[in-house]
């Protein structure tokens, strides 16, 4: 939704996942650290690590963006 509506530089860089989100990925980690993840989990917890990534890129695009605006 947030790129999908056109969101601004401030938008982006004041973006959090949802605390649903942020949950799941305590409880992946935990199982993670368990050694008690499935393959389907592990693979879910590998798409959220990039997905991170990926918005730690966006954020830092968008932090350019702002300061070139002041």
């Amino acid at each position: 939704d947030l790129f999908a509506r056109g969101a601004s530089p401030a938008e982006v860089v004041a973006f959090h996942p949802s605390e649903e989100v942020q949950e799941r990925v305590r409880f992946l980690l935990a199982r993670n650290s368990a050694d008690e993840l499935t393959e389907e989990e592990s693979a879910e917890l590998d798409r959220f690590g990039e997905l991170e990534h990926f918005m730690q890129l966006v954020k830092i695009r968008a932090q350019e963006y702002l300061k070139k605006k002041t």
